[in-house]
């Protein structure tokens, strides 16, 4: 994997040659800990980090084989993934109790570590978190449609992009990233290209294996937890699944999300009606804040 220079944080080593990225910023507690989405990485997160920074201590990490943190190999379990944060919040000196904000599929790993180590979880704040039952509550036809997803991505892995499509991705991405710093926007699309397998291998697993640790994990601990679901216009999914079957997805995940606030007596469910699925923190980051802002409160008291 082509190394790209890490314009901010530093790599801690956690033992056994793994090295992950860590960026912290602001002070007091409880400190954030940011939990990337699939396909994302720490540094997608600066923005509304900076912004949690201004309430309290936050943190932008990378989990293995991801963003800047060294290789590990993919497909791995939840177990693997928050041994590693729990072992890497240690090392790097990171004080707990943390809250713990997870995206799409890092909010199911946030929600996997606070039942694995409830003592060092101040809250929880989910963004649009992948739920284990997705799959196997949803209608047949939107379950074909995954596996024929999911055997595409794995056919593309082998696929090398022409220096053209390179060009035209690294362009998009410059525009995409545009509100970011100007340090960071260069480092951060180059990243994106250099890692863009990285999605795929993480999927591998997820329906199976990983779906099934979540559901014999122990009951969630009953913290403060907030949970935002984007109902949200996605130009991703709405290229990726044709229009009745998104809105189907969507009423699904809405249930489910409900669910998982409802694991806690103190926890919420709170609809985005203009945010979607890969990017409601820069979307709606007003929202993230507030919640960050409602659960630093609750955690408080």
């Amino acid at each position: 994997m082509t190394r790209t220079p890490l314009p901010l944080g530093r790599l801690h080593d956690i033992g056994g040659g793994r090295r992950l990225m860590l960026h912290r910023s602001g002070t007091s507690g409880p400190t954030a800990v940011f939990l990337a989405g699939v396909g994302l990485m720490s540094l997608d997160y600066l923005n509304i980090h900076n912004r949690v920074a201004e309430l309290t201590t936050s943190v932008l990490y990378d989990r293995g084989g991801n963003g800047w943190s060294y290789p590990a190999e993919l497909p791995r379990t939840a177990a693997e993934v928050t041994d590693e944060l729990h072992e890497l919040l240690h090392t790097a000196g990171i004080p707990g109790p943390h809250l713990l904000i997870g995206h799409s599929l890092g909010g199911a790993y946030a929600r996997h570590y606070a039942r694995r180590f409830p003592d060092e979880v101040a809250g929880l704040l989910l963004l649009d978190p992948f739920h284990e039952d997705m799959a196997t509550r949803a209608p047949r036809q939107i379950r074909e449609k995954l596996d024929e997803m999911l055997d595409q991505m794995r056919g593309q892995e082998s696929a090398e992009p022409t220096p053209e499509q390179l060009e035209q991705s690294r362009a998009q991405m410059i525009q995409h990233f545009a509100a970011w710093p100007e340090p960071v926007r260069e480092p951060l699309a180059a990243r994106h290209l250099a890692t863009w397998r990285i999605a795929s291998r993480e999927n591998q697993n997820l329906y199976d294996k990983v779906a099934s640790e979540f559901r014999q994990a122990p009951p969630t601990p009953d913290l403060p937890l907030i949970v935002l679901t984007a109902m949200g216009h996605d130009a991703t999914q709405a290229h990726l699944w044709p229009a009745e079957l998104l809105r189907e997805i969507n009423e699904g995940k809405r249930a489910l999300h409900a669910e998982l606030a409802a694991e806690s007596s103190r926890g919420e469910q709170r609809i985005l009606d203009d945010a979607g699925h890969g990017w409601l923190h820069e979307e709606r980051a007003d929202a993230v804040i507030q919640a960050v802002n409602d659960l630093i409160a609750r955690a408080r008291r």
